[in-house]
């Protein structure tokens, strides 16, 4: 058995199945939702049925449509403008959202670097928004009196500049009663990471009840297309103690409202602990509660496509002459693993290797060290593979010697083949009787090949998923690792390695198999084209160095065999 030939079909199997089942997890269709409850006890908001979701709808900002087409035209307030070393932010005074925010230190492509990402925006092609307020349920003389998604909030400043200490960041409005609610941003000058406290103070002689909540909003991105778009996952998830890091499709929050009307989410159930999040590929919106309190998560789906996810704090009276303040953490950045480490238990899983989690973080965390002493991204990957090849030496030793004794027994092999002609069951026979007088194992060099391969789909995910090589360059015309190399060099240097390898290797003794085996560098090629420039540059590397390795042990295995004279 040829080891080299087991070798590229079991990675070709792993990649095929590893793109297959992302892309059924992320865009295959989805079993429909159930409807669990938690049995965690709490007050809070109460059943779907009771309208206990903040799903905005005659108190929701005023949209409007044509015959033509459907376009979302929102009312705003006054601009608030906030500027830090990572952010232009921008909160609309009317609702408090959060509506715009620019990551400063990220851009929107290579050819645009003053241009930064836009991660939140509202606009008919796009919306992607934080949302945050005050909900009371089934009291109209209490909603009356208390802000709704259309009140607009009054504040000292319309801009701030936050560059050396944090700031709050006030939205006040006051009820006929003297009431005072109030949304307080608190922006750090350098951090990702935004509190947002929910305060009220009571001054009058009643008592007033009701919830906070915390929502994201967004319509779903534009579908991928075409073979360059490796898919990714973006829309809502969330984390609980029980089920961890969950996954609940646009599809689902579909099937969980349905057309009549009626109203239902497709996670309706109440925790401690949890965060819940919009995610795209490279970054995150997430809010987490205070996590020694028992929130309601829910979703939701509004007009002109779009989506929600959030939760609902218990129901909190705040009495006569007394105030309350809840606070949350909001993180809005990219899915840095340090950053979102330090906000939330289980955040990090936002940065989604998938099964390879295990594997994968490890050598992320391995592939940033060895950053830190060379400074660029490219020669890093490098040695991490060669960090990896030393790793795996031995076992690479083995595989490569059975590949070189199996080589010198192909004159024997062709032998065998042609005395038995077409009867495989004598010409099986004949070369296992062979195997075992040399003493030689034809599955001897498998396992060890077998045992990387994990390693080598962990690589896939971890270059996938990591923002920190977005837009990272190497060298010469490689100006971003985590897209395709642009004129395909290393592919095609990919495949000439792949080739000279299959000539190290022993021919298989089937001229079908042989030709089979000469088409895979081809196919391998074609694969690679569209991969993340990092991955292939991985894969080069690692063949580079297979290829000496094999070359010098073929070397000393045939030395050794020779007569002595």
């Amino acid at each position: 058995m040829e080891q080299q030939r087991l070798f590229l079909f079991a990675i070709l199997a792993a990649l095929s199945f590893m793109i297959y089942t992302q892309w059924q997890k992320d865009y295959g269709p989805q079993p429909a939702p159930t409807q669990t409850a938690n049995t965690q006890a709490g007050s809070g908001a109460s059943a779907p049925g009771e309208q206990s979701m903040p799903v905005p709808t005659s108190t929701d900002k005023q949209t409007s449509s044509d015959n033509k087409a459907v376009a979302q035209v929102e009312t705003h307030g006054q601009d608030i403008v906030v500027e830090s070393n990572v952010y232009h932010a921008v909160i609309d005074s009317q609702g408090g959202d959060l509506r715009e925010l620019d990551l400063k230190k990220y851009s929107v492509a290579v050819n645009k670097p003053d241009q930064p990402y836009r991660l939140l925006e509202e606009t008919p092609q796009r919306d992607f928004v934080v949302q945050s307020g005050f909900f009371v349920a089934n009291n109209k003389q209490l909603q009356d009196l208390t802000p709704s998604r259309q009140t607009v909030y009054q504040t000292a400043q319309t801009r701030y500049e936050i560059t050396k200490e944090a700031t709050n960041v006030d939205l006040v409005w006051r009820n006929r009663e003297g009431m005072e609610f109030i949304i307080r941003y608190t922006f750090s000058p350098d951090s990702y990471h935004i509190k947002v406290s929910h305060i009220i103070n009571n001054p009058t002689s009643n008592t007033w009840q009701g919830s906070v909540y915390l929502r994201l909003e967004r319509t779903p991105p534009a579908e991928h297309k075409g073979l360059a778009s490796l898919p990714t996952y973006a829309g809502p998830v969330y984390y609980s103690p029980d089920d961890k890091y969950k996954k609940e499709k646009f599809s689902a929050i579909d099937e969980a409202n349905p057309k009549d009307g009626s109203q239902y989410d497709a996670i309706n159930r109440q925790f401690a602990g949890g965060w819940a999040a919009m995610i795209e590929h490279y970054f995150v919106g997430a809010w987490i509660p205070p996590k020694d309190e028992v929130y309601r998560y829910f979703t939701g789906k509004l007009s002109n496509n779009r989506y929600l996810i959030g939760m609902t704090s218990p129901k909190k009276a705040v009495a006569a002459k007394s105030q309350m303040t809840t606070t949350a953490d909001l993180f809005v950045g990219p899915k840095l693993i340090k950053a979102l480490d330090k906000v939330a238990p289980g955040l990090d899983l936002s940065v989604d290797y998938g099964y390879m989690s295990f594997l994968s973080k490890p050598l992320f965390i391995v592939l940033s060290w060895i950053h830190g002493v060379v400074g660029n991204w490219g020669w890093s990957i490098i040695l991490l593979t060669l960090f990896i090849k030393l790793a795996f030496y031995k076992l690479s030793e083995t595989s490569y010697k059975s590949m070189a004794n199996m080589r010198k027994l192909q004159p024997r092999l062709a032998a065998i083949k042609q005395r038995f002609g077409d009867d495989k069951q004598k010409y099986q026979q004949a070369m296992m009787e062979m195997y075992k007088k040399e003493k030689i194992n034809p599955l001897g060099g498998c396992l060890p090949i077998l045992i990387q391969i994990p390693v080598f789909i962990a690589l896939y995910y971890m270059l996938l998923e990591s923002v920190e090589l977005r837009q990272a360059d190497w060298i010469l015309w490689i100006k971003d690792l985590s897209v395709k190399d642009p004129y395909f060099v290393l592919p095609i240097i990919m495949g000439i390695s792949m080739f000279i390898q299959q000539r190290l290797n022993p021919t298989p003794v089937d001229p079908m198999q042989a030709k089979v085996m000469m088409f895979l560098p081809v196919v391998f090629t074609g694969l690679f084209l569209f991969f993340p420039s990092g991955l292939v540059l991985y894969w080069v590397v690692n063949n580079t160095l297979s290829i000496a390795q094999q070359w010098y042990i073929t070397r000393v295995v045939i030395k050794e065999d020779k007569p002595k004279t």
